[in-house]
């Protein structure tokens, strides 16, 4: 692709606005975000779902800032046009509204960040005005929140009882009031999707999972490409099998390592004979 111009605040609304759907995805390392940025995608989200994709822990309840800062650096780098959203990871903004502000700061200081994502609804709707008060652009997260996945009662969609969805629906109103320049909507039903998508007036509105009625739709990379073989998710699509591509050729490898094809001639260094005879004599 030709050269882009860095993804601002102001275009995003501005494809809002146009009716034209925002890509977005998650992304951990340089060599993704590098293929990320040739693709064009619009916003990345170096998401704490790391912990599992990545370090293959069972949950995202792990992961530290000191982890989410090392791998925001690295998408940064990869990709410098791209809206990049670091992931706040449990515990680093739950505490207190200082806390809160302090560790989205980092983000934006260490890691050049656009800005910050935070999971729950009125009950977070102090911290996410208090960094957004900061100068800090702040991203909401409703529905199945992974970091309160054990008081949810584990991964499950949420919102299909009339009571909870109501609930989803107030707390997208509170973080639209505390500030929140998006919210993204995480295994939602997509009507409940839609009525909050159609309501919302000063944020956009991010879908994983939850239809295609919102501004936007995010998708996890290692979904993507059957790079997380614990399991599937309903919610991903499959566009390249490169877990299997990669599998066959690790085995590839393996065999010929094994049988004594690899290496070839063409895979190692030479020295050329003069140098080699003298380096006989001097070791004589």
């Amino acid at each position: 692709m030709t050269e882009r111009k860095k993804i601002t605040l102001p275009s995003l609304f501005q494809k809002v606005a146009q009716g034209d759907p925002i890509t977005m995805l998650t992304c951990y390392d340089f060599p993704t975000a590098f293929f990320q940025e040739q693709a064009g995608i619009d916003m990345i989200l170096v998401g704490d779902s790391l912990g599992m994709t990545v370090l293959g822990y069972d949950t995202t309840l792990p992961v530290t800032m000191a982890d989410m800062i090392r791998h925001s650096q690295a998408v940064r780098r990869g990709s410098p046009t791209s809206w990049l959203v670091g992931d706040m990871p449990y515990m680093s903004y739950q505490p207190s509204v200082e806390s809160a502000i302090r560790n989205a700061g980092r983000f934006m200081a260490e890691a050049f960040c656009d800005a910050i994502k935070l999971e729950g609804g009125a009950e977070m709707a102090d911290r996410m005005a208090g960094i957004v008060a900061a100068g800090i652009p702040a991203m909401g997260h409703l529905g199945l929140t992974p970091q309160s996945a054990s008081a949810l009662g584990g991964f499950k969609v949420q919102g299909r009882g009339a009571a909870q969805a109501k609930k989803i629906m107030d707390d997208a109103k509170a973080l639209e009031g505390a500030g929140a320049f998006a919210i993204l909507l995480e295994m939602v039903p997509d009507r409940v999707c839609k009525l909050i998508t159609e309501r919302a007036e000063n944020c956009f509105i991010i879908s994983l999972g939850a239809g295609p009625d919102a501004h936007g739709q995010l998708l996890i990379f290692h979904d993507m490409f059957g790079l997380f073989p614990k399991f599937k998710p309903k919610m991903a699509k499959v566009y390249g099998d490169a877990g299997k591509v990669i599998l066959e050729g690790l085995k590839n490898y393996a065999s010929e390592v094994h049988n004594g094809s690899f290496p070839q001639p063409e895979n190692w260094f030479k020295i050329k004979d003069q140098e080699y005879d003298e380096l006989l004599d001097l070791l004589d």
